[in-house]
């Protein structure tokens, strides 16, 4: 009962979530710092799926403020 473009945003969704689970964050200086490789793909499909910058996710994603 749900409307095809519906389906497919939901769809989008999921699949950026499940890209993002997939991500590879390297931890610095015991933990303190961590860091997000520009070259890894998950990444790239997340942010395209979103539509999304990939370098403002990539600093959000390791920067709480």
């Amino acid at each position: 009962g749900v409307k095809e473009s519906h389906q497919m945003t939901i769809f989008r969704i999921i699949a950026a979530i499940l890209h993002l689970g997939n991500l590879e964050i390297q931890g610095e200086r015991d933990g303190e710092v961590c860091s997000v490789s520009s070259e890894d793909e998950h990444l790239s499909s997340f942010c395209s799926l979103l539509g999304v910058e990939q370098s403002q996710m990539q600093h959000w994603l390791c920067h709480r403020k």
